[in-house]
C-alpha cells in the first residue's frame, strides 16, 4: 500500500504542470537543430571537386560513406522520408505530382507542395511532432514544410514559387541569413533548408558535366558560408547541423533503344483509365476494368529495361507498393532508361528516381555541432534512420517510424543525454500513461 501511495502521488505531481497550462519557457542550454538539403547530391560529387568547406565538415564532424535514399528516389518522397522516418508506402507521399485515379487529375510538382491532403495523409512530420511537445520550427522550401496538418501549420515558413531561380548564389546567402535570424530573433528550434540544386543542373547537362562540378563548387562555397554565419550568429556551440540530400543521379541512356510505350506493338493507350508516364525511370497505370491481364502481357517483355509489376508483386525490399495511393500497375527501368508514354517529351541529360540500390542514387550526410563526435566516418545507412537522430537531439519523442535510433547514436557524444522531458520538465503523454497503468495494476493487486 505504501508503494501505491508513493506511486499516485508522484503521478499527480507529474501531471500537474501541464494541467490546462500554457507551454512553459524553453530551455536556453537545449541545443538547435539546422537541416539543410542540397537536392540532387550525388555520394561521389566531392571527389572530382575541390569542397574544402564539406571537407572541413567531416574533419570536425561525421561523415557517412554514403547514405540510401528511399524508393522511389524523388524530390518530395524522399524529403518526406527524412522528416518522418518512414518509408515511403507507410508515409503515403509516393510522387512528386498530386495525383487523382477517379478523376484524372495531375498536378505538377509545385502546385503539389501547397495541396494538404498530399501530405497530410497520416503521418506527422518532425516540425509538428516538435511543436506539439513545445518547440518552434521552421522550413524554408523544404517540401512538405508549408502546408497544415492536423490543423497545425510550421511556425515559420517560406514556399518557393513555381519560376524559382534554383541558381542565385545570392539568394542561397539571403536565405541563410533569414534562418539564422529565424534561431536569434525567434528563437526557432528546428529549421529545415532546402537548396534546389546541384538537382537542376544535373538534370540539364548531366551528372558528369563541367555545369555540376562548377555547381558543387557553388554549394561548397555556400556551405562556407552556412558556417560563418552559424559562428558570427554566436550559435557555434547551441547549433547542430546536418548537411544531406534526397537523392543522387544518374546520366540518361540517349544511344541505346528507348522505352517508348507508344511503340510497343501490343500495347495500346485505349486500354488504360489512367496514367502516370513521362515522369523519369518509374510509371504507374490503371487499366480498364477487364483489361488488366492484357495490359500486363503486352508490358512485362517490351523491353529488356523496363520491369512492369502488379501491385502485389512488387518487390517488396523497395517498400514503395504497398499504399492505397500505388495503382494496380507499377514499373521502373534499368540505370540511365527513361519511360516515354504517348510522346517522347524526356529531354535530360541526368536523371533519378532508379532503384535505391544503384550507387548513382545514393547520397551524401555530414553532420556537426556540439553532440557530434569529431573525425568520424560511418558506414552506409538508410535515410530511415535520419529522423531518430534528429529527435534525439532536440529531445523529443517520436512519432512511430522504420527508422532505429541505435544505427546513428554512435555519431553523437556522450554528452547528448536527450532527454525525453518536454520544455518546462514535463514528461511526455506516452510517460505518464504508464505511469498510470503501473498504479491501477499494483491497486489490483493490493
Amino acid at each position: 500500500m505504501r508503494l501505491l501511495a508513493v506511486l499516485a502521488v508522484a503521478l499527480a505531481t507529474l501531471l500537474a504542470p501541464a494541467a490546462g497550462g500554457p507551454v512553459p519557457k524553453q530551455d536556453s542550454s537545449r541545443k538547435k537543430l539546422l537541416l539543410v538539403s542540397f537536392d540532387g547530391f550525388r555520394w561521389d560529387y566531392d571527389q572530382d571537386v575541390s569542397t574544402p568547406h564539406l571537407d572541413s565538415m567531416a574533419r570536425e564532424g561525421v561523415k557517412a560513406r554514403y547514405m540510401t535514399p528511399a524508393f522511389i528516389t524523388i524530390t518530395s518522397p524522399c524529403h518526406f522520408t527524412l522528416v518522418t522516418g518512414k518509408y515511403i508506402e507507410n508515409h503515403g507521399v509516393v510522387h512528386n505530382m498530386f495525383y487523382n485515379t477517379t478523376n484524372k487529375m495531375k498536378l505538377p510538382y509545385h502546385p503539389t507542395l501547397g495541396i494538404d491532403r498530399w501530405w497530410d495523409n497520416g503521418s506527422l512530420p518532425i516540425w509538428i511532432t516538435a511543436q506539439k511537445q513545445g518547440l518552434r520550427t521552421g522550413s524554408f522550401f523544404y517540401p512538405g514544410g508549408n502546408v497544415t496538418y492536423q490543423g497545425m501549420t510550421v511556425t515559420q515558413s517560406r514556399k518557393e514559387g513555381a519560376l524559382h531561380n534554383y541558381k542565385n548564389e545570392t539568394e542561397w546567402r539571403a536565405n541563410i541569413d533569414t534562418v539564422m535570424r529565424w534561431f536569434t530573433e525567434d528563437n526557432l528550434d528546428l529549421v529545415t533548408l532546402y537548396f534546389g540544386e546541384p538537382d537542376s543542373t544535373g538534370h540539364k547537362f548531366g551528372p558528369e558535366s563541367q555545369q555540376r562540378k562548377d555547381m558543387v563548387a557553388q554549394v561548397d562555397r555556400t556551405v562556407g558560408y552556412l558556417r560563418d554565419r552559424i559562428w558570427k550568429s554566436g550559435l557555434a556551440d547551441r547549433l547542430n547541423l546536418i548537411i544531406t540530400s534526397d537523392h543522387g543521379m544518374a546520366t540518361v541512356n540517349k544511344t541505346g533503344t528507348l522505352v517508348e510505350f507508344h511503340r510497343f506493338p501490343d500495347f495500346s493507350f485505349k486500354d488504360i483509365d489512367f496514367e502516370l508516364l513521362d515522369y523519369g525511370p518509374s510509371g504507374m497505370l490503371v487499366p480498364k476494368p477487364g483489361m488488366m491481364d492484357k495490359v500486363y502481357n503486352a508490358l512485362k517483355n517490351a523491353h529488356p529495361h523496363l520491369h512492369v509489376y502488379k501491385k502485389e508483386d512488387f518487390p517488396q525490399a523497395l517498400h514503395y507498393a504497398n499504399n492505397p495511393r500505388i495503382t494496380p500497375l507499377v514499373m521502373y527501368t534499368d540505370s540511365g532508361y527513361v519511360i516515354h508514354g504517348r510522346l517522347n517529351v524526356q529531354t535530360n541529360k541526368g536523371e533519378h528516381g532508379f532503384r535505391n540500390d544503384l550507387m548513382d542514387m545514393k547520397t551524401i550526410f555530414r553532420a556537426v555541432g556540439p553532440n557530434f563526435k569529431r573525425g568520424l566516418q560511418v558506414e552506409p545507412f538508410e535515410s530511415i534512420h535520419v529522423y531518430e537522430l534528429m529527435c534525439k537531439l532536440l529531445g523529443i519523442v517520436p512519432e512511430a517510424n522504420d527508422g532505429q535510433l541505435s544505427t546513428l547514436l554512435p555519431t553523437l557524444t556522450s554528452g547528448c543525454s536527450g532527454s525525453a522531458l518536454l520544455p518546462g520538465g514535463r514528461l511526455p503523454s506516452v510517460t505518464v500513461t504508464g505511469l498510470l497503468v503501473a498504479v491501477i495494476l499494483l491497486a489490483k493487486v493490493a
